[in-house]
């Protein structure tokens, strides 16, 4: 049976939000491996096993696009996801550690058990010859995330950044075969409803960011310098929340009016994956800067307080330039201003770092909020040429 087209925008369903529960969790465990090893190893170790978090969570979100929730075949999918992805997330904390074979294991099923499961469902011939190319680019990294877990240590992290590098070329070229691609534009793809579960994720992230500032909180004394660092953390939240979803219905509508909804969804995933990085990094350095406010910020502390911004910022300015053709100047400064200041407050105090980089974000907001519309100093500044669609 080849399933029917589907419409640009459908409603998430309370099936889809409560597996997103499993990512809440994941996002925590997360941020708190990033706390516990604030070290060039330990944030190289996070960022492969958020990577392949993200994945998960991506790629089922995709699947759930494409053969929509309502479909019985598509909720018990969901819950095998589900059931499986506590038992990866809950590896984590020691995925480094005695429970590599737990989060390898339930990794690798769920991305290849999805992908068969999607070539079992009737997709539209197009839809089939792509995931076939998929499950041909995540089988090939197998025998590299296997060996990483039959490895100890530096061993295991060099083994498993291999075979997410795999991952992520597959990602960003489309999962690519010789002599085997495909027009997207061919595809019929409810690219808003993929946008709305993307939202929800940001929400996700930034709900971790606000717990963790409230923990840091409720854990510490209640002193003058504690109070402004925590204040200073959940107004530059706000202010990256008020960045993110302020212009968001832009977005959406160019979703239901591209002529290629499956390469602006693509270029919408990999912007939400750097995010989403950048969020995590921000909820650590807030944690970092309420726990010890007055001691000098130092490199790792200012990587995270400017460098989350950085990433956050820069990633959806790069999906603004690749969507609207749209590269704001408001925003290259932004960016250039958040570099500036981690290079020059490592020796300061950790809660004057934190102010600046607020400072940053709030200043950005506040500007492109009074910007009126149709100002001609506020007009895009072209990005090169735009291609309507490309092969996948």
């Amino acid at each position: 049976m080849e399933l029917t087209s589907v419409p640009a925008r459908r409603e998430v369903t309370p099936l889809e939000l409560f597996f997103d529960l499993v990512y809440v969790f994941a996002i925590g465990q997360l941020s708190h491996q990033l706390l516990a090893h604030p070290t060039w190893t330990g944030a190289a170790q996070t960022l492969v096993l958020y990577l392949a978090v993200y994945a998960a969570w991506a790629y089922t979100t995709w699947a759930v696009t494409l053969v929509p929730a309502e479909d019985p075949r598509t909720r018990r999918m969901l819950l095998a996801v589900m059931f499986a992805g506590l038992f990866m997330n809950a590896a984590i904390p020691r995925a480094f550690g005695d429970a590599g074979w737990v989060f390898v294991a339930t990794f690798l099923l769920i991305h290849i058990g999805r992908t068969v499961w999607l070539l079992t469902v009737g997709l539209d011939p197009v839809n089939q010859e792509h995931f076939r190319r998929v499950l041909v680019w995540f089988v090939a990294p197998v025998p590299l995330w296997v060996t990483g877990a039959a490895v100890d240590g530096g061993a295991r992290l060099a083994w498993w950044a291999a075979a997410i590098l795999v991952e992520l070329v597959g990602t960003w070229a489309a999962h690519p075969l010789p002599g085997r691609r495909l027009d997207s534009r061919e595809v019929t793809f409810a690219g808003g409803h993929l946008l709305e579960r993307g939202r929800l994720f940001v929400i996700i992230a930034f709900g971790e960011t606000v717990m963790t500032t409230g923990t840091a909180l409720t854990t510490a004394p209640y002193q003058p310098m504690i109070l402004l660092t925590s204040s200073v953390a959940l107004t530059g939240t706000v202010a990256l929340f008020w960045l993110f979803f302020s212009h968001s219905e832009r977005v959406v509508s160019h979703y239901q009016r591209t002529e290629d909804p499956m390469r602006a969804g693509r270029s919408g995933v990999i912007s939400l994956m750097a995010s989403v990085a950048g969020l995590i990094a921000v909820a650590v350095a807030d944690e970092r800067v309420i726990a010890h406010p007055t001691e000098h910020a130092g490199i790792t502390t200012n990587l995270l307080l400017f460098g989350g911004p950085a990433l956050y910022l820069g990633a959806q300015t790069w999906h603004g330039a690749t969507l609207f053709d749209d590269l704001l100047w408001s925003r290259l400064l932004a960016l250039s201003t958040l570099i500036i200041g981690c290079a020059i407050t490592t020796t300061t105090p950790a809660y004057l770092a934190a102010v600046i980089a607020a400072a940053i974000v709030v200043a950005l907001a506040v500007s492109e909020e009074r910007r009126p519309a149709g100002d001609a100093r506020a007009r895009p500044i072209p990005s090169g040429p735009q291609v309507a669609g490309e092969n996948t």
